[in-house]
């Protein structure tokens, strides 16, 4: 399995490509492509074609949360898929996995837009609907884990802003927030968007869906942005206990954060262009 990050916060000295605060991954699982979240812009697009990625060769299309730095990136998308067909350009209609939640309404508590712009209707025109809150397979070693289960004391405890959910505005604690996992040979490689479920219970569960204990490498956002010392304290020592190979954090982690977790883990460095092979 072969990860590109198209979009990071961060940008590699020398790579001359485009960062901006949100996230995107082309995954390459043998004859399988998978675009994984979308960032903010159309960066992520531009970034794919300097590197030389034909984003038109996604079978799939997986979100991993429906916030604004990894959605908003979408209508852009749409727009390549439309163009496309308008210079006669063959592409195959990609499949769209994501949770049912992802396009709900959502604020934060200043009143600020932070959700998907894109109804799943619209969707529905240029991709192959599969919201799931269960677990989807996408290959014999790839899978989207769907709603994560919550089970530990520290992660997740508050919300995050509002969302409107039937007609009636609730606290967001971000349930459409997932996850992808590979099924490396020496362990599971996790993929994750901004974990707001919590990194801990990510990996929690998705040893218990690919039936496998051994963590290879995380890859992406571990919603350490200023975590409260409760938070921060559990999440290093969980992270000591389990023995993982090394941590590509991203994204939405902050540098306090980073500096604890190199205390613990073998920490890398990541930013837009950062390819991984598995």
């Amino acid at each position: 399995m072969k990860l590109t990050v198209l979009i990071d916060n961060n940008t590699l000295i020398g790579s001359c490509l485009y960062g901006e605060p949100g996230l995107s991954f082309f995954i390459e699982d043998e004859e399988v492509n998978v675009l994984f979240d979308t960032g903010y812009t159309d960066a992520f697009i531009k970034n794919a074609y300097k590197i030389g990625i034909d984003l038109l060769q996604a079978g799939f299309v997986v979100i991993s949360h429906g916030h604004y730095d990894h959605t908003w990136g979408l209508s852009s998308l749409i727009r390549k898929y439309i163009e496309t067909k308008s210079e006669n350009k063959k592409h195959d209609k990609p499949v769209f996995i994501g949770h049912p939640l992802a396009f709900l309404n959502r604020e934060n508590f200043r009143g600020k837009q932070r959700g998907c712009m894109i109804a799943p209707e619209k969707l529905n025109r240029y991709f192959k609907l599969n919201l799931s809150k269960d677990p989807v397979w996408i290959t014999d070693r790839l899978v989207f884990l769907g709603e994560i289960e919550r089970t530990n004391h520290f992660e997740n405890k508050i919300p995050v802003g509002k969302i409107e959910n039937n007609g009636i505005e609730v606290d967001d604690y971000v349930l459409d927030d997932s996850a992808m996992v590979y099924k490396s040979s020496k362990g599971l490689v996790i993929i994750t968007g901004c974990s707001h479920s919590g990194i801990c219970n990510i990996i929690e569960y998705a040893k218990k869906v690919c039936k496998e204990d051994r963590i290879y490498d995380i890859v992406g956002g571990l919603h350490l942005l200023k975590p409260n010392e409760e938070q921060l304290k559990n999440t290093l020592e969980y992270l000591k206990e389990i023995d993982i190979k090394e941590v590509h954090a991203c994204h939405c982690t902050d540098l306090k954060s980073k500096i604890e977790l190199s205390k613990v883990v073998n920490l890398k460095e990541v930013g837009s262009g950062t390819v991984l092979e598995y």
